[in-house]
């Protein structure tokens, strides 16, 4: 198989803005820790580099990037140990061989650049909530990617960077229509629960800009949506289902 270069966009956020609705700073809005959620990273990456792909990671700013805690844990892992230390490992030697620490800012890849990338992927976590919806350069970057028909995946929260788009060349959403698969209002809402607070929906966020929301079991439970160049999952359990879909893609 020939060897293809991929572009990861990363967050530089390590929080998310929760806006309290209990305890003594109710109506606050406080910054909750946060950053990639490691599975959904780790775990199409994983793919990638198997398949003897390049991989590039860039984020706004190009910050070192910050793994949600959540998603270190080993509840997070169903107790599995090995695999938690596995996907650790992974990030550890992308740290030490591929300059995790250092991704490259957005505005640093020019259009020319983007046009030796094969695909982009954007993994989850709360993060992308606080810094890459706006992002202009992302909006750049993926309206690229689009205009291209280049195959792009996000996942979970991954999805919510797609609204960048807004934000370059003639402000349209370029995914209106397309039929996406995000975290869900439903799964965001126990996390509220859980944190006490209120969250920026990704899967409204979408819709309300056009994107046709996909819904039902399937969704919960690791399924993934394509839509022309565009494929995405709504949580953890999707990621080496998109990761396999991701890489066939990307090998036509």
């Amino acid at each position: 198989m020939k060897t293809k270069k991929i572009l990861v966009i990363l967050s530089d956020a390590d929080s998310f803005p929760l806006k309290k609705t209990s305890g003594s700073n109710s109506g606050q809005t406080v910054q909750h820790p946060s950053g990639f959620f490691l599975q959904e990273l780790a775990k199409p990456l994983q793919k990638l580099l198997d398949a003897g792909h390049e991989v590039t990671f860039a984020s706004p700013q190009g910050h070192e990037p910050t793994a949600d805690p959540n998603s270190e844990t080993l509840l997070a892992y169903a107790g599995n140990f090995y695999e938690r230390r596995r996907e650790h490992d992974l990030i550890e030697r992308m740290k030490r061989e591929n300059g995790f620490n250092n991704p490259r800012p957005f505005s640093s890849i020019s259009d020319e650049e983007l046009a030796t990338f094969a695909g982009v992927f954007i993994p989850g976590g709360h993060a992308p909530l606080k810094d890459l919806g706006g992002d202009r350069e992302l909006g750049r970057i993926l309206r690229y990617f689009n205009r291209e028909n280049k195959p792009t995946a996000a996942i979970c929260h991954g999805p919510f960077a797609l609204l960048s788009t807004k934000q370059a060349g003639d402000g349209s959403f370029v995914y209106s229509g397309y039929k996406i698969t995000s975290w869900s209002d439903a799964e965001e809402k126990v996390m509220e629960t859980m944190l006490g607070g209120e969250i920026e929906k990704v899967e409204s966020a979408l819709r309300n800009e056009g994107a046709v929301m996909m819904e039902g079991a399937p969704e919960k439970v690791g399924g993934t949506t394509l839509h022309r160049e565009l494929i995405t999952g709504g949580n953890p359990l999707a990621a080496n289902a998109l990761g396999d879909r991701f890489l066939r893609m990307i090998s036509v």
